[in-house]
């Protein structure tokens, strides 16, 4: 068999796809070549980035990784039909984020004749095909849809195709389509052993993307699991209705890695992929066990090099992070989301005080941990008055960088349901995180406003109030308006920003907006486990 991945990216969102890196060595390993066709480094004009530009932040440090030494130069259409005809694929597997999904659709529908053509089928993953199957379907050229993990669907599908069998009726975790009609809607499997899972494959992706810039540095770096989906039901988040659906068979779908293979794992990385820097992908990373925490360091101890995480403000102790901080720890990403105590409990499901998120955030402070706090705006029912509840706690947290996104109602998530029944978003409606206002249009908090909050957080954060006159102006798109924000935006990059040739160590994440809040994961993409076939 021969299988063609199909990942549609843009340039800013550096991370290799790690299910597919997996999904790679697992069919490799039963006997089947595999390829994929990678848009990252191709300009698809597909909203922001795509064209290898940055979205202008404040929050972001220069780094040394000249984006025209990466960026291809010839049409991805036509590298695609030339890949497709040396390749000679039997299956298509695309894996996409709902905001991807459309560019996915055009790659897709480049290689029609070839596909009806061979009689190739196409299947669709991802969690945007778990929770809205019924869209990714409709399409004329899809022909399967994996709802929930793709593992065995896809062992499956590549078995029954390499016996020339193409009915795919009682493909489990699948939907399936024949002659233009649904013909089955298959129910799910109990969740993979994790712990069967190969050493992800490298060797899949061009070199140049297995290196992503971090404060300031560029560091080759590569995706580690400890942990497959979360024990918190954040609203904002796909991993509460991954939970149900997988409770629908008597499951639990949040699993841990087996302490002993994430070394392996990582020995591999060191020893054999020369990697400098880890970036451990769990949602919540110290969603762990005392004991667990305890043999993940003396694991890690000996592996020595810098790495990542993100995890929750509660979840911090003393112990842990002087512990982390002694075996590399390098960086932390925290999802605030929002600074109103009654807003964050009844509307995003998450219960903590205010005081208490200060107070644990003052802990990494103290082992001289850099950490970046993650903040959502534009929720259902928020309006700007709210919002600036959320930069006032941000104002009391000492973060080496405070950002804020603009809500998105991904599919899967219970605030996508709450936004439908509210009227503010049709189901059929594909979100996007890479537009440039929220795609709901609310009358306490129309778009225009939260774009502003988006605009001047960082400065609102960090100067003084007495300076929050001019802000305010500075929030407004008009002539006068960006004067003052330019000027104020050269202020706050002199004081509060480190020069290009600062110490690596002292920087900010560069593309945070993409790579780095997972647990925000309905502000950019929903950067998780179960982000592509998962």
């Amino acid at each position: 068999m021969k299988i063609l991945f199909i990942y549609p990216n843009t340039y800013g969102m550096n991370m290799i796809p790690p299910a597919i890196a997996m999904f790679s060595s697992m069919l490799k390993k039963d006997g089947h070549e595999v390829e994929i066709f990678d848009t990252t480094y191709y300009q698809t004009d597909h909203g922001i980035d795509s064209d290898g530009s940055k979205m202008e932040r404040l929050n972001v440090v220069p780094y040394k990784m000249n984006k025209d030494d990466l960026l291809k130069k010839t049409d991805w259409r036509k590298d695609l039909n030339n890949q497709v005809t040396r390749f000679k694929p039997d299956l298509f597997a695309i894996s996409a984020t709902e905001d991807m999904w459309e560019l996915g659709l055009r790659i897709i529908e480049e290689v029609k004749e070839y596909k009806i053509k061979n009689n190739v089928p196409v299947i669709a993953g991802g969690v945007f095909s778990t929770f809205a199957p019924d869209l990714c379907i409709k399409h004329e050229l899809i022909d399967l849809v994996c709802v929930g993990e793709g593992e065995n669907a896809l062992k499956d599908i590549c078995n029954k195709i390499e016996k020339k069998d193409y009915d795919f009726l009682k493909i489990t975790n699948c939907w399936v389509k024949k002659e233009g009609k649904i013909v089955a809607k298959n129910s799910i499997t109990k969740p993979v052993d994790i712990n069967t899972n190969s050493v992800i494959d490298v060797s899949l992706f061009e070199e140049n993307r297995l290196y992503r810039p971090m404060a300031g540095q560029v560091y080759k770096m590569l995706p580690v699991e400890t942990i497959r989906g979360c024990p918190f039901t954040c609203r904002f988040c796909n991993s509460p209705d991954q939970m149900r659906l997988y409770k629908g068979v008597g499951a639990n779908f949040y699993r841990k890695k087996k302490m002993d293979l994430v070394y392996k794992e990582l020995k591999y990385f060191k020893d054999v992929e020369k990697v400098q820097y880890n970036y451990f992908w769990a949602d919540t990373f110290l969603g762990m066990s005392n004991k667990e925490f305890d043999e993940f360091c003396e694991m890690y101890s000996d592996i020595k090099l810098p790495f990542w995480i993100q995890t929750r403000p509660e979840t911090v102790t003393d112990y842990n992070m002087k512990k982390l901080k002694s075996v590399g720890l390098h960086r932390i990403s925290f999802g605030i989301e929002h600074g109103n105590e009654e807003f964050r409990k009844n509307i995003l499901d998450r219960r903590w005080k205010n005081k208490d998120i200060i107070d644990k955030l003052k802990i990494p402070k103290i082992y001289d941990i850099p950490f970046s706090a993650n903040n959502i705006t534009g929720f259902p029912t928020e309006t700007k008055k709210l919002a600036f509840d959320t930069i006032e706690l941000n104002r009391q947290i000492d973060a080496d960088n405070a950002n804020i996104y603009a809500f998105v109602p991904f599919h899967g998530t219970p605030l996508r349901k709450m936004c439908e029944d509210l009227g503010l978003i049709k189901h059929e409606t594909i979100t996007k995180c890479l537009t440039a206002e929220s795609q709901l249009t609310m009358p306490q908090y129309p778009p225009h406003e939260i774009e502003e909050i988006k605009k001047c957080f960082s400065l609102y954060v960090k100067f003084p109030k007495s300076r929050w006159k001019e802000i305010q102006r500075a929030e407004k798109n008009d002539k006068e308006g960006n004067r003052i924000y330019k000027l104020l935006k050269s202020e706050y990059l002199e004081k509060y920003m480190p020069k290009p040739d600062a110490d690596p160590h002292g920087g900010l994440e560069d593309f945070e907006k993409l790579d780095d809040p997972i647990c925000s994961a309905a502000t950019i993409r929903p950067k998780s486990t179960s982000d592509e076939m998962h």
